[in-house]
């Protein structure tokens, strides 16, 4: 198949690059035209313009957006939905919140153009690995993408939802139990960091250990093994943990439907309070519990 990608960030370009390994064509654009050069060493197609983008592609034509959810997003469906024609198929591939989705599906729905929202998980490592993703939209228009879904995807790893919305909220969720499993992940280190043992550890040796059968191996594991073998104590990094937004509308949507979800909505509090190193809500539990009970409180030299 040919099909446009734009935005040509770590996922976009990889994505685009295991298309081309498998025998599609891909018209590349991006904000700047130098990574979209850049692509063209890989057998892409590189262009300026939207426009240009928009007459490389034969009809029906699939256009496939990687690009940061929010104001960004729109604006470019706005430019691009201007200069396709009725049964062109637009895919969100980024990590768009599924409100946004059923807003944008019923717009494009409008002009004939079927959008598919599609919640993308594999991170720099799906190049080698393949793709987990999950579709919303039309069935007909998840069909259609079938060919380009299995070059991207491991066997089994594509997987169509249901209607608009349905894609990016599955994989909403999907980073919400991440979030809890790299908290658990973290948490459980913490404890061996603590005890008598700690320099008897070596925490890529176990990380190793526990992805041999154990109930809890898993893929960060895998990457856990990695990063203490370049890292062994974490030395070289600050203990600032950001969030990209799917964590928090996980949380949102719990809160919204009466769903406990204690684990996700402490794993990102947990990222919340990473960036505050001197933490106001903290020296003033600090300060309460010397009013109240005389404890003793650490104070600032000279204070």
């Amino acid at each position: 198949m040919k099909i446009a990608m734009v935005g040509l960030g770590k996922m976009g370009m990889n994505m685009a690059i295991r298309l081309l390994r498998d025998g599609h064509q891909v018209v590349a654009y991006n904000r700047t035209f130098d990574k979209t050069q850049g692509l063209a060493a890989e057998g892409a197609e590189p262009v300026e313009t939207l426009e240009q983008m928009v007459r490389a592609l034969p009809r029906p034509r699939v256009v496939w957006l990687m690009l940061p959810a929010g104001n960004v997003v729109d604006e470019q469906i706005e430019k691009i939905a201007a200069l396709l024609e009725s049964d062109d198929i637009l895919v969100d591939g980024g990590n768009s919140n599924y409100h946004d989705d059923l807003r944008r599906a019923e717009k494009l729905s409008a002009q004939g153009i079927h959008y598919v929202d599609a919640g993308v998980s594999g991170g720099i490592w799906g190049l080698e690995k393949g793709y987990c993703m999950m579709l919303g939209g039309e069935r007909q228009a998840y069909q259609r993408l079938k060919p380009i879904l299995d070059s991207l995807a491991p066997p089994d790893g594509h997987l169509y939802c249901g209607p608009s919305g349905a894609g990016h909220f599955v994989k909403m969720v999907h980073n919400g139990i991440e979030y809890g499993m790299m908290q658990a992940y973290a948490e459980g280190f913490d404890i061996l960091q603590a005890s008598p043992y700690a320099d008897r550890f070596d925490y890529a040796e176990l990380s190793k250990l526990w992805n041999r059968g154990s109930v809890i191996r898993s893929w960060l594991l895998e990457l856990l093994e990695q990063v203490f073998t370049n890292d062994p104590r974490l030395e070289n990094l600050e203990a600032w943990v950001e969030d990209s937004g799917e964590g928090r509308w996980a949380v949102q949507q719990a809160l919204d439907t009466g769903v406990p979800a204690e684990v996700m909505t402490i794993s990102l509090m947990r990222r919340f309070s990473s960036r505050q190193p001197k933490s106001f809500a903290d020296r003033m539990l600090a300060a309460l519990r010397n009013a109240f009970g005389g404890h003793a409180v650490v104070r600032k030299q000279g204070q």
